[in-house]
């Protein structure tokens, strides 16, 4: 091998194992795959702003790759494989958009680093309804099944948490009526304006019209009660319904078992620091942090679920 090529492929070895170093992490990129301003942005930028103060990762550069529910830049992270300083800030609606996109890459071709935060999902109706409990309106839909529900964008998280009550309210999912809208502010003009029986969304969306009496919470998807939030959960009044908003984290396929654990131990570093507790806080973010193998098991039943979830829909055949 001549003089040149050895420098080169030194400097290939050296390059690709730049990441990891004794202290950590070096040379981080987060690409939240997403416009700015979004949830995935948020947490991409509470992440980099944590883990440089923190010293658990220096430097750290945020990037977005918008468009597709997160599937444009699930396949650049693909294409990335072995890049041991990349990261994608994901979540419970990309497994979604994957399947409603068809989407050429899934979870199984990436690799698994952290569940960090979520939000649990609530159905709330105007305080002038009838349904004073989740069982008033799951009758009165059993009843009537073309009883309309707001959320957000067809296949996402609110759609799911429709389509888990109305199996588990024994209501044909198939049928059920259910009316997207592209912002919170939209799904709450329909439910306040009477356009619909019932919203759903995540309880921070709505918290404001509930305290102030406005609308009426029938229930949260959390599996138990949440500090603070005074809502019953659904599982409290039969339906037996566990469903959070969740975000997590992943990273490129064909990293080595030292790049991975490297990963991995930044982010039970983040999350054992008192600055990420204190951002949780300020940002009313619940803690659902789970990391390494735990994570991949936890990604690849929830892959399942949804996938199931969205053929009971019909928006996946």
């Amino acid at each position: 091998m001549s003089i040149h090529r050895t420098v080169l492929a030194l400097s290939a070895l050296l390059t690709a194992a730049a990441p990891v170093t004794a202290q950590g992490v070096s040379n981080l990129r987060i690409m939240a795959p997403a416009a700015p301003g979004g949830g995935w942005d948020q947490t991409s930028r509470a992440l980099q702003t944590v883990m440089q103060n923190e010293g658990i990762a220096k430097p750290v550069q945020v990037f977005n790759v918008p468009g597709a529910g997160g599937t444009i830049g699930l396949a650049q992270l693909y294409n990335s494989k072995g890049d041991g300083g990349l990261l994608m800030t994901m979540g419970l609606v990309m497994v979604g958009a994957i399947q409603t996109n068809s989407s050429k890459v899934d979870l199984s071709r990436v690799t698994p680093i952290a569940r960090l935060t979520g939000e649990y999902e609530v159905i709330v109706v105007p305080a002038s309804s009838p349904y004073k409990t989740l069982s008033d309106l799951a009758n009165a839909w059993k009843a009537t099944p073309t009883l309309a529900f707001a959320g957000g964008s067809a296949g996402g998280t609110d759609h799911m948490l429709v389509g888990l009550f109305a199996k588990a309210a024994g209501v044909d999912t198939k049928k059920m009526n259910y009316v997207p809208f592209s912002g919170g502010g939209e799904t709450l003009a329909a439910v306040l304006g009477n356009q619909v029986a019932a919203g759903v969304a995540g309880y921070g969306e709505f918290e404001a019209q509930i305290k102030a009496g406005r609308l009426r919470a029938l229930g949260i998807s959390a599996p138990k009660a949440q500090a603070g939030i005074p809502v019953p959960t659904m599982k409290a009044q039969g339906f037996n319904i566990d469903l959070a908003n969740w975000r997590g984290i992943v990273a490129p396929p064909g990293l080595t078992g030292s790049e991975k654990a490297a990963l991995v131990s930044a982010m039970d570093k983040l999350h054992a620091s008192k600055e990420w507790k204190d951002t949780l806080k300020s940002r009313n973010w619940t803690d659902l942090y789970m990391s390494g193998s735990k994570f991949d098991v936890f990604l690849k039943l929830e892959a399942s679920r949804t996938r199931e979830l969205l053929k009971d829909i019909g928006l996946v055949k």
